[in-house]
């Protein structure tokens, strides 16, 4: 999805390796968390998933981290 401006404070608690092209970020904000991507190079582009309760997203993170899902 889009960014979007939800929250006016959003944390990164955990992120994978600046030195690739994307870059995943996993975020929280108002007691929710969501997985940030950005990509970078000529056309950069930042997507989010939705907000979920920290059990799920925190399953998902795992679960892209292992490149079961993308």
């Amino acid at each position: 999805m889009q960014p979007t401006n939800r929250s006016d404070r959003v944390r990164v608690r955990r992120h994978t390796c600046e030195c690739k092209p994307t870059i995943y970020e996993l975020c929280a904000a108002g007691g929710l968390l969501f997985i940030r991507r950005t990509t970078r190079g000529k056309n950069p582009e930042v997507r989010e998933t939705e907000r979920l309760v920290a059990a799920r997203m925190e399953e998902l993170w795992v679960r892209l981290l292992a490149g079961e899902v993308h």
